[in-house]
């Protein structure tokens, strides 16, 4: 059998971000716990915002293409999320919305969420470590048909939450972390 590979995606492309912090440190979990691990910055991936108009003209952009190619690559997907108005990015969103419109010719629209298991993860400052976003992004998914794993991870007052190992200091924070990572591989096992 193939080694499981997981992709992360971190949704966030500001320097220092938060969320990009904890892709590493779910990337590195994810890693330990025996998955092949891919992460990737959405900034190798530039796509104007979605406009219908500009498919039916242009087609779907080739950074599009390509990550869809990533994604099909892998057997799980993490989504690191940031919250911005209760929600997830414009970001996020925007590069949802042109991978569900990558259609190779032996497939259905959105085959590459049907096939593969989701998890959604965010870090905040704030007290709710972005769990708003993490809704919204479910609800996202779900729409696409991906299968998105119960697990989720939130964590709060992300700026104090490491240690100078970049380690989660809060034994719980480590453990909810790694308890995502295990359902993401197991149920991307099963989807094999």
């Amino acid at each position: 059998m193939s080694a499981l590979k997981i992709l992360v995606i971190p949704g966030s492309l500001r320097t220092g971000s938060l969320n990009a912090r904890l892709a590493a440190v779910a990337a590195h979990e994810l890693a330990r716990s025996g998955a092949e691990v891919t992460r990737i910055s959405l900034a190798d991936f530039p796509l104007p915002i979605y406009d219908g108009d500009l498919q039916a003209k242009s087609g779907v952009p080739k950074h599009a293409v390509n990550l869809k190619r990533m994604m099909a690559a892998h057997h799980g997907v993490l989504i690191v999320t940031p919250e911005h108005n209760s929600s997830v990015p414009a970001l996020v969103k925007n590069t949802i919305d042109w991978l569900s419109r990558v259609q190779d010719a032996h497939e259905i629209r959105g085959q590459v969420f049907r096939e593969r298991a989701f998890a959604v993860a965010s870090a905040s400052s704030g007290r709710l470590g972005g769990v708003r976003a993490l809704a919204a992004l479910r609800l996202i998914l779900s729409a696409c048909h991906a299968t998105v794993i119960a697990d989720q991870f939130a964590l709060p007052f992300a700026n104090e939450a490491y240690d100078e190992m970049d380690h989660l200091k809060n034994a719980a924070d480590a453990e909810a972390l790694k308890a995502m990572a295990r359902q993401l591989i197991d149920i991307s096992q099963r989807m094999m």
